[in-house]
């Protein structure tokens, strides 16, 4: 596994190694090792599997909050999506800042969210379907999220809010300003 930094060094991009052979390709999408060596040790409890049938589908900005908070590894096995990491800790000089990185069923890639993020994704192709591991269950007492199309978070979505495929939740999510302050 390639475990590359990204602009916030604490959100990696988790590129697994392919092996193609005449049947079609094998990679190992999870080795706990791997990223124990690279610092990031994750004890992943849940995993979840999301469809969206359409693109300019938007999920997020989604985050649980302590202590119930989730570290996740979220990869893509059908279609295509933008995926973005907002950084939520108020003593952290990233914070309110964003990571976006495209991931595909063709590509493989990974993103791996730590806690004190919220995560959110644009899909980019008809019947997308993202699967993500947890290291916390999933919380509804704790469930929280900032307002996607936020103009002071700088995110450059490929929908506009008027076509964005969004839940109500989604769409009435506080802005960053009004959030309080959840990790310090």
């Amino acid at each position: 596994m390639d475990i590359r930094p990204t602009a916030i060094p604490d959100v990696r991009l988790v590129v697994p190694v392919r092996k193609p052979d005449a049947r079609g390709f094998l990679y190992e999408v999870y080795r706990r090792g791997d990223l124990e060596a690279a610092g990031l040790p994750c004890d992943f409890v849940q995993e979840n599997h999301v469809v969206s049938e359409r693109p300019g589908t938007v999920r997020g900005l989604h985050f649980q909050g302590p202590p119930d908070a989730q570290d996740k590894l979220v990869r893509v096995v059908r279609g295509r999506t933008l995926d973005v990491a907002l950084d939520l800790r108020r003593s952290s000089p990233m914070f309110g800042r964003h990571v976006a990185a495209e991931l595909s069923a063709d590509n493989g890639h990974q993103l791996l969210i730590p806690k004190g993020f919220a995560h959110g994704f644009c899909t980019l192709e008809p019947h997308t379907e993202v699967v993500y591991k947890a290291t916390n269950y999933h919380s509804p007492e704790r469930s929280y999220g900032v307002l996607w199309s936020d103009p002071a978070l700088g995110i450059k979505w490929p929908v506009d809010a008027t076509s964005a495929v969004m839940s109500d939740a989604d769409r009435a999510r506080p802005r960053l300003c009004d959030l309080p302050a959840f990790f310090d």
